[in-house]
């Protein structure tokens, strides 16, 4: 009898086993939780010292900037359609934010000056959190979240962005926050409406790097994977 329970209980492991390995399928680690590996400085070739990786997280120190240590994180591989996911967490009134699209050129000093931004930040503690579409999960300046499922600060977040083929869709911890289509006539509506109407070349690429933002701030993230899609 007691063989035939421990049996019983190892096909329901393995069955459990298989769930989960089929809801990874597909997806690759874009972190393997002890380098820096895939990863660099926008516009340079190699990391900056802020950067560091502590206990399976990447954690931008802003203490170890010093002269040129800082910079947005950016993937050394481009991406048109995927499905990205990561964790995140803030200290008290920190701000940072997840930006994908990113054209990498010297053309451009900044990812965010091509690269759509999910928001990441304390919403209480820092002075961006009080403003419309600048709260986390925010498709930043250009749509408010449907809702707000963050965690409170000092908590890991799961968020998720899928970009199929111009549908554009914005996950919070398990809650669908932002549905939008890009490129369209709408979306060249809410690019104007925002504080990057003048400016050449956002929000138009349709492939590029995903970014993770020094915004001075201290943050983390972790079990960055994505997915590539047709």
């Amino acid at each position: 009898m007691k063989q035939y329970i421990f049996a019983v209980i190892a096909i329901v492991a393995m069955g459990c086993g298989s769930v989960a390995q089929t809801k990874k399928k597909g997806f690759v680690k874009l972190f393997d939780g002890k380098t820096t590996t895939g990863w660099h400085t926008y516009n340079k070739t190699g990391v900056g010292s802020a950067w560091e990786v502590v206990d399976g997280a990447i954690h931008m120190n802003p203490a170890k900037k010093g002269k040129d240590g800082g910079g947005d994180l950016v993937t050394d591989k481009e991406y048109a359609n995927y499905h990205l996911k990561l964790e995140w967490k803030v200290a008290p009134n920190a701000n940072s934010g997840i930006i994908f699209n990113v054209f990498e050129s010297p053309k451009y000093s900044q990812t965010y000056l091509t690269g759509p931004e999910m928001q990441v930040i304390d919403n209480d503690g820092h002075k961006d959190g009080k403003i419309t579409k600048h709260r986390a999960g925010d498709l930043y300046d250009m749509v408010k979240s449907t809702s707000e499922p963050v965690k409170p600060v000092g908590e890991w977040n799961k968020a998720e962005i899928i970009s199929d083929n111009g549908k554009l869709t914005l996950i919070l911890n398990g809650v669908e926050v932002v549905k939008t289509t890009m490129w369209d006539d709408n979306w060249k509506a809410l690019i104007a409406g925002s504080k990057f109407a003048k400016w050449e070349g956002f929000g138009t690429y349709k492939s590029g790097k995903i970014g993770l933002q020094d915004h001075g701030d201290e943050v983390w993230y972790r079990n960055i994977m994505i997915k590539e899609l047709k």
